[in-house]
């Protein structure tokens, strides 16, 4: 829908000049991509108006695409979306530092347990053996980005339960297993919409667009080292696909 930059008097609408203030602001650094803006309150005391007036200017950076707003978090400045090459080696510190961008992940639980069947299908070992699994988020700049279920196998990554209790880098974690290069022999995506778990943890609404990925990781033998399953936030997260 398209706004008049003129009241009827031929003068600026307050909603429309407290839009140019938080326009420039953001031009200017002041906020920064993923940056959550100042509570309505707080909007409204700043330019001497009431809430509905704040709400309207921020309703027309939300429609300029420069703003999103999540119900009961507030309003923040978009982010532009992180390109992730996909590749045969695939490591999402080193990656994310090429695109200029801050990056960490955080352990969300780690357990040892015995092996699903499908488990040890996809892992190449027998049913019931131990494997270790890790339960993560990934982030950008301090922006939570991505979720991630990984799956180990102890028996042949000797010591992995404690390198992942002390890493969170999982390349780091595999090198202090023996492994000290691994590639991607598959990987598969799809998309699909955020629970409310989901949508808790990446900071987004539930029924936000998610890019599903699964994918497995072999030593130079061709023996699977980890499975994944990944949860790619879709608004921050521009996924390529590179030939090695």
């Amino acid at each position: 829908m398209t706004q008049s930059n003129r009241s009827s008097n031929g003068r600026t609408p307050i909603w429309r000049a407290i839009a140019n203030a938080l326009r420039m602001d953001i031009a200017e650094n002041r906020y920064k991509p993923g940056d959550k803006l100042p509570t309505e309150a707080v909007l409204s005391e700043r330019f001497g108006v009431n809430r509905h007036t704040v709400r309207h200017a921020l309703s027309a950076l939300v429609e300029e695409g420069l703003v999103h707003t999540r119900r009961g978090a507030g309003a923040f400045v978009k982010s532009v979306p992180a390109e992730y090459p996909l590749g045969k080696r695939m490591r999402f510190h080193q990656n994310l530092r090429q695109a200029g961008r801050l990056p960490s992940k955080r352990t969300l639980s780690l357990e040892s347990r015995p092996a699903t069947e499908e488990e040890a299908d996809r892992l190449k070992i027998p049913t019931g053996d131990t494997i270790c699994v890790r339960h993560g988020v990934s982030l950008t700049d301090g922006h939570p980005i991505a979720l991630s279920i990984s799956h180990f196998p102890e028996a042949r990554l000797p010591g992995i339960a404690q390198a992942l209790a002390e890493e969170t880098s999982i390349t780091k974690a595999l090198a202090k297993a023996g492994v000290t290069d691994f590639t991607r022999s598959s990987t598969r995506i799809r998309a699909v919409l955020a629970d409310a778990t989901q949508a808790l943890r990446l900071q987004v609404r539930e029924g936000a667009p998610l890019l599903y990925s699964t994918g497995l990781d072999v030593d130079g033998d061709g023996m699977p080292v980890e499975y994944g399953m990944t949860w790619f936030c879709g608004e921050r997260m521009t996924l390529t696909f590179e030939e090695d």
